[in-house]
């Protein structure tokens, strides 16, 4: 089968013929496979435990003995749903990912894919889904009529934050350093937002939503996270699933104990939550936004208009035309 290969650090993935998985576990014909910043920085060293050769991607949907499946992105979560495992991985390294004809994963990684959703769709679903889901639902206990930011939105888990806080009766504001894709947002459901790149952007947004945020969802951390903090109505919730700006230096104490503000980690989610994940979908009949699409064997490409950093929403492989 034909599969994108990561041979080498730093070098483009190699489109080349491997040898088909080994029998023993449930074999899925992906038909499309979606990108996540994690492939991106794996290619460029800036992850842990990297293995070469190896074939990258996490969000993947096929056909399982006849029938329209999803795949759970993950391994290994364990037995304590607080938080995962030492064996917890994500699929695509150092197991074989998604960016190939066929995968082999265990019968408990696959669901039934959502009806109304394409293959280009479903594959766009998974990781984002489940991350936002968990950090809405499961740790930030999000509840209708709450407001609700989420900051860096384009991305795929914050656009699926967005579509399922909306879903679930909140309201919902967002930042980005770009006023396009805020409009984008507000014409997705969003009731406004700001660009973190402006002066006093936080006091603006203040004013324009009417007063703080019970809920922030956010996945870049750094120097601005205490302008977030700041925007927290008193026991609010912070979902953090990611850090892309670094360490949050000024980080004020007093901010967060006098505020009784939680801040809680999140990273991805259990089978359950995955389970619950794809019914809210389905009766919701929420639909992945999507950036673009192209041919599995153009997956650098796709790569590269990841690194770009003005996609809004999931860039998504095809196998098959649809």
């Amino acid at each position: 089968m034909k599969a994108l290969v990561l041979n080498a650090l730093h070098q483009p993935l190699d489109f080349q013929e491997i040898a088909a998985p080994a029998p023993g576990q449930a074999l899925v014909r992906l038909q499309a496979a979606a990108l996540n910043h994690r492939d991106l920085y794996i290619t460029q060293g800036l992850y842990a435990g990297i293995q070469t050769p190896c074939i990258l991607g996490s969000d993947g949907a096929g056909e399982y003995e006849g029938r329209r499946v999803i795949l759970y992105p993950a391994l290994d979560w364990g037995d304590d749903p607080r938080a995962q495992g030492k064996n917890f991985r994500v699929l695509g390294m150092p197991d074989p990912g998604t960016f190939a004809g066929q995968i082999s994963v265990p019968l408990e990684n696959i669901f039934p894919c959502p009806a109304h959703l394409s293959w280009v769709q479903a594959a766009a679903l998974p990781l984002a889904g489940l991350t936002a889901w968990r950090a809405l639902f499961t740790r930030c206990q999000l509840r209708a009529g709450e407001r609700v930011l989420i900051s860096g939105v384009g991305g795929g888990v914050a656009l699926l934050a967005l579509q399922l806080a909306l879903a679930a009766g909140a309201d919902v504001w967002v930042t980005s350093g770009s006023t396009e894709k805020i409009e984008k947002a507000v014409a997705l459901g969003a009731r406004g937002g700001a660009n973190y790149q402006t002066e006093a952007w936080d006091k603006q947004l203040k004013r324009d939503a009417g007063g703080g945020f019970d809920v922030v969802i956010d996945s870049a951390a750094g120097d601005g996270f205490t302008a977030l903090l700041g925007l927290c109505n008193p026991g609010a919730r912070v979902g953090l699933y990611g850090g892309t700006l670094g360490k949050m230096h000024g980080l004020s104490p007093q901010l967060i104990f006098w505020k009784q503000i939680s801040l809680l980690g999140s990273t991805m989610g259990t089978r359950a939550e995955f389970a619950a994940m794809l019914d809210f979908i389905t009766r919701q009949a929420i639909i992945p936004v999507v950036d673009a699409v192209f041919p599995l064997a153009e997956g650098n490409d796709a790569l590269a208009r990841l690194a770009e950093g003005r996609q809004f929403g999931k860039i998504v492989l095809l196998n098959k035309q649809e």
